[in-house]
């Protein structure tokens, strides 16, 4: 399942919430910002490693979130950001349901549901030969696409109440001007921009 959108937009929430109300959801949810790491240290993550399989390599192993994740779920956020030798890597585990360490020689099973998150037009990646076609298959089974806040103004009362509830402030507080402030705003933050506002007002 890729859950697609602009940064922001609150795709780890939806991915949270599918999580939390399938078969899976006493399992783990474990999440990972795929753009935050170099191929190295994704792959480390991802599928764990052995004791000196690299330079700084923990002592004693490490165990990887899809091990972690077993039964569960595993969110892999901008996983468009990942390079095609992950991705590879990622295929396999995807299409054989096993992980092999770093440095390792033991096949692990794991029965890990996946979905994923992009800012990206995968499919305009896949044309373009960044992204392997035959990956975004083995996620595309479904696409939610999540649209911007400044598409979605009837959704603001809505994410007004919770977070003035969050941040105990008064509903009062926000004067009909300030009101229409906030929806002639574009928002290019999203959901997470007008999460910091009302935190810091």
């Amino acid at each position: 399942l890729p859950i697609l959108g602009e940064r922001g937009t609150g795709k780890e929430l939806v991915a949270r919430f599918c999580h939390d109300c399938g078969p899976r959801r006493e399992k783990p949810f474990v999440t990972l910002n795929c753009a935050a790491f170099n191929d190295d240290l994704l792959c480390s993550e991802l599928f764990g490693h052995e004791e000196g399989a690299f330079t700084g390599a923990k002592k004693g192993g490490k165990i990887g979130l899809f091990e972690l994740a077993n039964h569960g779920t595993i969110f892999l956020d901008e996983i468009g950001d990942i390079s095609n030798s992950v991705q590879v890597r990622l295929l396999r585990v995807l299409e054989n349901k096993e992980v092999m360490r770093v440095g390792g020689d033991r096949i692990v099973p794991v029965d890990v549901r996946v979905i994923s998150s992009t800012h990206k037009d995968l499919t305009g990646e896949v044309r373009a030969g960044r992204f392997r076609k035959d990956l975004y298959y083995r996620l595309a089974v479904l696409r939610l696409g999540l649209p911007p806040l400044r598409r979605r103004w009837e959704d603001v009362p809505d994410l007004l109440a919770p977070l003035l509830r969050q941040y105990r402030k008064a509903p009062a507080c926000l004067t009909p001007g300030m009101r229409e402030r906030i929806k002639s705003h574009t928002w290019p933050g999203n959901i997470r921009e007008f999460n910091s506002l009302m935190e810091s007002y």
